[in-house]
């Protein structure tokens, strides 16, 4: 018996040549009669009926999904369905040929819609990272364009003005550590920042 539900034996792989449905012999057991003997666990009745329908399910798989490894992939999962759900099929209800191929249909427009969402998944994904890039880039812009008033805003203070703000503002000493270094009078280095600040803070543009 089959083990899992499935067949002992793998299925063969999907032929891709001329029709195998015109291949059943003249007086072999109906596609509706393979079904109800495969929903017995009959695996002779199950090789036939993959005899008859395999090249018309790859087919409309590849019809349907474009792409042959996909179909062939959609192919083998119509017929383990076939294999575990043959007891489902009512023949009152359409014919064998019917309920295979609508089962092949809708595999294939699964597979089809699996594809598409991935696909629009990376497109999100991908445009997030881009944004991210850019606004990134953006930031690192702006951040060279601050930078560059600045530079250009240093060189309009007098050498001890801008000395002293480099000094304080952008090597981080204090305003005591600044006057030893310049070897000045800690009041004169603090008027040498404040009007040294007040022209650049006009030069940028900053409100006071």
């Amino acid at each position: 018996m089959p083990a899992a539900g499935q067949p002992d034996r793998p299925l063969r792989a999907v032929p891709t040549g001329p029709d195998a449905l015109g291949a059943a012999e003249s007086g072999a057991p109906t596609a509706e009669v393979l079904l109800v003997r495969v929903a017995r666990g009959d695996e002779k009745a199950f090789e036939s009926l993959y005899d008859l329908f395999s090249a018309r399910v790859f087919g409309l798989a590849r019809r349907v999904v474009r792409d042959p490894s996909q179909a062939e992939e959609v192919a083998q999962e119509v017929f383990l369905e076939i294999w575990r759900r043959a007891s489902r099929f009512d023949p009152t209800r359409g014919s064998a040929t019917s309920w295979i191929m609508t089962l092949t249909h809708g595999r294939s427009v699964d597979r089809v819609r699996s594809a598409q969402a991935s696909v629009d998944r990376e497109l999100r994904a991908a445009a997030s990272g881009t944004e991210r890039d850019v606004d990134t880039v953006v930031e690192a812009v702006e951040n060279s364009m601050e930078r560059r008033a600045v530079q250009r805003c240093l060189g309009t203070l007098t050498d001890l003005q801008r000395e002293s703000v480099t000094l304080a503002y952008y090597s981080g000493y204090t305003y005591r550590e600044v006057a030893e270094l310049l070897s000045a009078p800690l009041p004169t280095v603090k008027t040498r920042l404040r009007d040294g600040l007040i022209r650049l803070r006009d030069c940028l543009g900053v409100g006071a």
